[in-house]
């Protein structure tokens, strides 16, 4: 889940199956008791149309919770962008950054830093998309050291200057849960 919709639809998926969850957030969902196998496959089934899936093993369940956090961090304001994102994830997950690092890289095919500055490039384009800040002011709120490093880092990621992206008028933008 990547956003408070998904958040909505998961919730009210879980309640049409008459599910009482303790606590449903971005990228997980707890319940006081293990959900018996057959209560999973009914949820699985009516959250796999919805294009979510059910994540039930410890490394998938913290490469998710990375995600998650790095997404929150990026497109929710999070005041700890300016922080170390090793120190956040370590944090946050209780495991040493070196295992975190390795296990997203070997499931994903990307390191962290990578997902962390797509996702950022993506959180980019939507405020440049909106119009309503100048790069400078986008520059700030990402924690980028300077306009030059937001800029040169876009143009690595896109092949387009901020400007241009700005002037194109294709889709612009991918759905949080596709950029990689």
């Amino acid at each position: 889940m990547v956003c408070n919709r998904c958040i909505m639809v998961v919730q009210h998926e879980l309640e049409k199956l008459g599910l009482k969850p303790l606590h449903v957030a971005l990228g997980e969902v707890s319940f006081e008791n293990e959900l018996p196998e057959s209560t999973k496959k009914k949820l699985q089934e009516a959250l796999t149309p919805l294009g979510f899936e059910l994540i039930d093993d410890k490394k998938s369940r913290i490469i998710e919770k990375i995600k998650t956090i790095i997404i929150r961090l990026i497109h929710h304001q999070d005041s700890r962008l300016n922080q170390n994102l090793s120190e956040i994830l370590s944090s946050e997950l209780h495991h040493d950054y070196n295992y975190l690092s390795n296990l997203f890289s070997e499931v994903e095919g990307i390191t962290i830093e990578k997902y962390f500055i797509a996702q950022k490039i993506e959180r980019v384009k939507e405020l440049l998309v909106y119009d309503e800040l100048t790069l400078s002011e986008i520059a700030l709120q990402l924690n980028y050291s300077s306009v030059a490093y937001l800029s040169s880092q876009f143009k690595k990621v896109t092949g387009l200057t901020p400007s241009h992206f700005k002037l194109i008028k294709e889709e612009k933008r991918k759905p949080l849960d596709e950029v990689l």
